[in-house]
């Protein structure tokens, strides 16, 4: 609602107090959002996240504590180079890496699925080793499930 008064001390007076009452901030509101990064990436053979990746994974944590009826899947990938076993091995430690931050954060290990997929699934073409050295987070909840 947009009020214009001009000239009238008393009219600014009330439409300040009303302006003040109408952006009181609301409980619902402080709840925590979900943060927009969902893929975190690795340098070779690397399997321990950035302090800022860190950083976010803990607002993941947050955004999971207030919403309880939301679990997650942590998708660890790795690049083509190196034999596949060493890859899936080394794509559940990404993901493990991941969990432990949310689990240290309070959030139930039954909330949490850790998944390994070495290089089966790269994000873009295999020769991008960079683009796919990576973990993904993947939220689910009970009402998305319901829908499928």
């Amino acid at each position: 609602m947009t009020v214009l008064v001009l000239d009238n001390p008393e009219l600014m007076a009330r439409a300040a107090q009303v302006h003040n009452s109408d952006s009181q901030v609301n409980p619902m509101d402080e709840s925590p959002r979900k943060p927009h990064q969902m893929k975190f990436h690795f340098g070779f053979d690397k399997h321990r996240l950035s302090e800022e990746d860190q950083a976010i994974l803990r607002q993941h944590a947050a955004y999971m504590k207030a919403h309880p009826e939301v679990t997650v899947s942590i998708n660890g990938h790795t690049d083509s180079h190196g034999p596949e076993e060493y890859n899936a091995f080394l794509s559940r430690l990404r993901a493990n890496s991941a969990a432990k931050i949310l689990k240290s954060e309070g959030i139930d290990e039954s909330r949490i699925e850790v998944v390994g997929w070495g290089s089966r699934k790269p994000l873009t073409n295999p020769e991008d080793s960079a683009a796919n050295r990576r973990l993904d987070l993947q939220y689910h909840s009970e009402q998305m499930a319901k829908a499928q």
